[in-house]
């Protein structure tokens, strides 16, 4: 039995209640999907389901031109297509053939899900992300987490988003609101996204107008966690970016540890190298498919060094450890 539904049974029993008709059903707006199921995270969630969410289901352009006209004939008209498909790590033909329907158990998931992919956008904002990724390059992530601390989920976790390549099967992915990471002698964009104030903090000034009205904080002022550039090497080369929100990093926490929770074989660390320090290159394939836990986009693919060296990878560990019993 379900763990949701065995709460509603020892609910009723225990209060000896019953729910009429159309009694809605209380929401906390901290919730993430997993399987159908509801978990609480202590942090703001927006489902693709909400009013101002990004849903990953649709598939016509959330940011296109508005036509309410019904398609004349299928397959959808050229250009739309499906985000996500079928999670199937390690399962046998006849699993594969229980859950095509969507009939995913919690129990059966927690066997296929061990990796949470963390990326940043290279976006700015969570909305010009999910343009982006949707509409543009017809792919996905489960999360997006914007500047403000902003969770949002454009699908269940059961499936199968597009944005890690062999290890999208097997994780959760997340894209963090973020600009980027950049090589000293490679043009960057920071003049237009970062400034300093009279007072040397560092604050993010997004330079467009509609994306700084995405933000759902009202008057939000975004700031990195440190007011510095960080210089970092990844992939062998030598980065510089500003460092995530402090909002993005009490966000990430908190959901890194309810994932855990919930699907306990992503364990609550990243992959280490013989001195104990977070690997800052590509995983061997050996290395990928026994890595359970967080994991960067950069150690997935050699052309990639998102989420950047400024990540605090030990920040966002401990802190999810910390918030676990």
């Amino acid at each position: 039995m379900q763990v949701g539904l065995l709460l509603l049974v020892l609910v009723v029993l225990v209060t000896g209640c019953r729910m009429s008709p159309g009694t809605p059903v209380a929401r906390h707006f901290d919730e993430i999907v997993v399987a159908g199921e509801r978990f609480r995270t202590g942090t703001p969630v927006v489902l693709w389901t909400d009013p101002g969410g990004y849903d990953a289901y649709r598939v016509d352009k959330r940011f296109g031109s508005f036509d309410h006209r019904e398609p004349e004939h299928w397959p959808a008209p050229k250009g739309d297509a499906q985000r996500y498909g079928l999670r199937d790590h390690n399962l046998t033909e006849e699993q594969l053939h229980a859950v095509r329907g969507g009939g995913w158990t919690l129990e059966q998931l927690q066997q296929v899900v061990d990796q949470f992919v963390i990326h940043y956008d290279a976006c700015g904002t969570s909305r010009r992300c999910f343009e982006v990724l949707h509409d543009h390059r017809h792919l996905s992530a489960h999360f997006l987490l914007d500047l403000d601390g902003t969770i949002y989920q454009t699908l269940d976790v059961k499936e199968r988003a597009w944005h890690a390549a062999h290890a999208n099967s097997r994780s959760v992915g997340i894209e963090i609101a973020h600009i980027g990471a950049y090589a000293r002698d490679e043009a960057n964009p920071f003049d237009r996204w970062y400034a300093t104030d009279a007072d040397g903090r560092t604050r993010i000034t997004i330079p467009d107008a509609t994306e700084r009205q995405s933000i759902r904080t009202p008057g939000f002022v975004g700031r990195p966690s440190r007011d510095a550039v960080v210089v970092g090497n990844l992939q062998g080369r030598d980065l510089e970016q500003y460092d995530f929100t402090d909002e993005q990093y009490d966000a990430l926490i908190k959901l890194t540890a309810a994932l855990h929770r919930v699907l306990p074989k992503i364990e609550l660390d990243a992959p280490r190298g013989a001195d104990g320090g977070v690997v800052p290159h590509l995983l061997t394939p050996d290395a990928q498919d026994q890595h359970q836990g967080l994991i960067g986009h950069y150690h997935l693919s050699e052309v990639k060094v998102d989420p950047g060296p400024a990540f605090d990878w030990g920040r966002v560990i401990q802190g999810a450890r910390d918030l676990v019993p």
